[in-house]
């Protein structure tokens, strides 16, 4: 039997929602091992002058505890 915890992330990007997706698990990797999955719980995005300057997420990631 395995066990499971999820913890939410945030992370953003001046590219777009899928570039700050990868960038909060990639930084979530440097610390967790075994994540299994993410779920996009959020989108948002900066704004200044009219334009778009930044993609924001808050995702839930899954990963699975050693026993």
């Amino acid at each position: 039997m395995s066990i499971a915890k999820i913890i939410e992330v945030s992370a953003s990007s001046t590219k777009s929602f899928e570039d700050a997706a990868r960038k909060g698990i990639r930084e979530a990797s440097k610390s967790l091992d075994n994540i299994t999955g993410a779920w996009i719980k959020d989108q948002e995005v900066g704004v200044k002058d009219g334009e778009v300057t930044d993609y924001r997420v808050k995702m839930k990631v899954t990963f699975i505890l050693k026993s």
